[in-house]
């Protein structure tokens, strides 16, 4: 049930009961909790009375208004006048102005969702509501007809962001299970020829390992979007996250004949979940490696700076062109399709990256030019005491020939 449905008998007892007809029929100027004109709303009642209906009304967690048989609004909240649906003594919308005569001819109640012109919306008002779902109830017996109205922006933009995400899963997901199908004809239509078996076997072990990452990863970011994105928190080792998170990328470096060189000060420690962290520096290395040339080069470092601990991650590999910089964190998204199907990427990584960053209350950084190189940075929030070294000790810094 929404909340439009849970208030509206509230709203209307308040309405009937609180002598809403008698005022209506003195013709007594519209009650505004906050009047359109940003002029002060009525003095509050003395201590130790009663509060009046426009009070009750206006702490309502819904907008509220109510027009008489000439559709005059004769009663708003502050929610109505904020959504921009009601000026003085007008509705501004006319779709709102048509069903409250069809609701006044019908008798009959009638709820609906109504979009709201994004030039109604007031300047500097917070947000920019763009539709509204709307509860019309007829009051008294001259032909009142009261509004409860809900902002639904936000509502239909999480549905728009769910779509999207099972879309992008569906197509995810046919993509290397077709490519199994197929492969898995051509093994049998190559099952004479020795060497086209293993050449398709290992197509299909290609295709049934991106598969396996891709469900990995869409069950590692739904835990990281759950009701408890992040368990207790414990005094994670900067150090021991980095150590594991370079273990875990050493096979594809070593393949590719790239150097990972780690450094930058030792002792650093964050609050936080230490298995979540390595997943996403793990992430972030990987990354680089996939998108670097053979035989260069991967920095790993961290700092201090200021109340924050910087892991930065540089590659010299192809970069990122501007357009896709603003992007590279979404889900799915590839700056470089073609290149991340080859190297059996999800397109995943980078926002498990961001998910895992505002779970720690810190944030992911990328700084690139096409041809030379990007430069990640994870930003998380330091202890008040964490025992590092004030200087990066060029002795420590370790350079493993993968």
């Amino acid at each position: 049930m929404t909340v439009l449905g849970v208030v509206v008998g509230l709203v209307v007892g308040v309405l009937l009961g609180a002598g809403l007809v008698l005022v209506v029929r003195r013709r007594r100027p519209p009650l505004l909790a906050t009047p359109a004109d940003g002029t002060q709303p009525p003095p509050a009642p003395p201590t130790g009375s009663a509060p009046s209906s426009v009070d009750v009304i206006d702490a309502l967690p819904v907008a509220i208004a109510v027009v008489d048989g000439d559709d005059t609004v004769v009663l708003a909240n502050r929610s109505a006048v904020d959504l921009s649906v009601v000026s003085g003594r007008r509705l501004l919308v006319a779709e709102l102005r048509r069903l409250v005569r069809d609701v006044r001819r019908t008798g009959q109640s009638h709820e609906v969702e109504v979009e709201l012109a994004a030039s109604r919306v007031r300047p500097g008002a917070l947000g920019r509501p763009e539709a509204v779902r709307v509860r019309l109830v007829p009051v008294g017996a001259e032909h009142h007809v009261a509004l409860l109205m809900e902002d639904v922006t936000e509502a239909r933009r999480v549905e728009a962001v769910r779509r999207d995400f099972v879309a992008n899963v569906s197509h995810e997901l046919k993509t290397p299970v077709g490519a199994m199908a197929l492969l898995a004809e051509a093994l049998q239509d190559a099952s004479c020829d020795p060497e086209a078996v293993r050449r398709f076997a290992g197509r299909v072990q290609h295709e049934a390992g991106r598969l396996g990452r891709l469900v990995q990863e869409l069950i590692d970011l739904s835990r990281l979007q759950g009701a408890d994105p992040l368990p207790e928190p414990t005094i994670v080792s900067v150090d021991r996250v980095l150590v594991e998170a370079v273990d875990r990328a050493r096979t594809a470096a070593a393949a590719a004949g790239i150097d990972i060189a780690t450094g930058g000060q030792r002792g650093l420690t964050v609050d936080g979940s230490e298995p979540q962290l390595v997943t996403a520096v793990g992430n972030l290395i990987e990354n680089a490696v996939h998108y670097s040339p053979d035989g260069t080069r991967v920095a790993v470092a961290a700092r201090r700076n200021g109340d924050d601990v910087e892991i930065t991650v540089s590659d010299e590999g192809i970069g990122i062109g501007e357009k896709d910089l603003e992007r590279v964190f979404e889900r799915f998204y590839r700056a470089d399709p073609a290149r991340s199907r080859a190297t059996g990427g999800t397109g995943l990584g980078l926002a498990i990256v961001k998910h895992v960053a505002t779970n720690h209350g810190g944030e992911v950084a990328v700084w690139s030019v096409e041809g030379s190189g990007s430069t990640f940075t994870l930003r998380l929030p330091a202890p008040a005491t964490d025992g590092a070294d004030t200087h990066a000790d060029p002795h420590t810094d370790r350079t493993a020939k993968e």
